[in-house]
């Protein structure tokens, strides 16, 4: 009589029979001896009564049997793992989870101290992070796969409720080596002339904020290049020379190749707030919008 096909067993058929080789699979996936994985190929033959793998030179092939043998052994291994996860999920009690969203960027700003909030009263908090633009984080937020976002006040969104954060002003971004980077402060009809590189879409509240700024101090200005994001609008100024006018926040990703100089006069600003639904009754929600003030103490910058 056979005895029983071990987990091992198939563990080791299916490296090696992935790998095409005693050799690599014992190096690359077991970490175990050679002899030692041949000997226990040799012993699953035995218990199967098929000969599983053509040995040659060129490595190790499967028989027909050894093709349709891989195809349940995959299966069975799947159908263990799926089974010890099931009953892991069910010795434990199911965390409290709660979805961020944030605008690009500004994660490695506020997450952080986010988590630690919230984990200061519920140490097992399960915390999700999103990075998106705030048009789409938006969405997620009335499409409920999202709970609370870091984003833009977003226009035409009357199931979003919004608790402000800061207003940033903008500045002007431009290469080190730019003949304006040797001033104090840019005014708006430096940047005539200039390769200038607005917002995209992506960024609706902050190209209109731009849009608005030039307009107002007389300068007509031809954008050069669009923007899809922060990354993308700092890799424009660095590589096409051009100059953009960037939230406060950006001035953290800058390279040396592109420096940071204010706008003259009083700058425009921007929004950042904390988006959510007015449906969403959520008791960690609730929790976390009580601690915004405390939140925007620990991060946001002072004067």
């Amino acid at each position: 009589m056979r005895g029983a096909v071990e987990l091992r067993h198939l563990r080791y058929f299916v490296a090696v029979a992935e790998e095409g080789s005693v050799t690599l699979a014992a190096r690359r996936r077991l970490h175990t001896a050679q002899p030692s994985l041949s000997r226990q190929l040799r012993d699953l033959e035995r218990e199967v009564g098929a000969q599983l793998f053509a040995r040659s030179v060129e490595g190790m092939q499967l028989t027909p049997a050894g093709r349709v043998f891989l195809d349940h052994a995959r299966l069975a291994l799947a159908q263990v793992g799926a089974a010890t996860e099931a009953a892991r999920r069910a010795a434990e009690p199911a965390k409290p989870s709660i979805v961020m969203g944030f605008l690009i960027g500004t994660e490695m700003i506020w997450f952080a101290e986010a988590v630690r909030l919230l984990r200061d009263e519920l140490p097992n908090i399960e915390v999700r992070l999103m990075s998106q633009d705030s048009p789409a984080l938006a969405e997620g937020v009335r499409a409920g796969r999202v709970d609370i976002a870091f984003l833009r006040p977003e226009p035409n969104r009357p199931e979003l409720a919004y608790r402000h954060l800061l207003s940033e002003p903008l500045f002007a971004a431009l290469p080190s080596d730019h003949l304006l980077a040797a001033r104090e402060a840019i005014h708006p009809a430096d940047i005539a002339g200039e390769t200038f590189i607005s917002m995209a879409d992506q960024a609706p509240t902050l190209r209109v904020i731009i849009d608005r700024y030039l307009a107002d101090a007389g300068v007509n200005i031809f954008a050069s290049h669009e923007a899809f994001g922060l990354s993308n609008a700092i890799s424009l100024v660095a590589s096409t020379h051009g100059i953009a006018l960037l939230p406060a926040f950006a001035a953290n990703f800058l390279p040396k190749s592109v420096v940071s100089r204010p706008l003259a006069g009083t700058p425009p600003t921007i929004d950042l707030a904390l988006g959510y639904h007015t449906a969403n009754t959520s008791p960690l929600l609730k929790l976390f919008l009580s601690r915004t003030d405390e939140l925007v103490a620990r991060v946001a910058p002072h004067p």
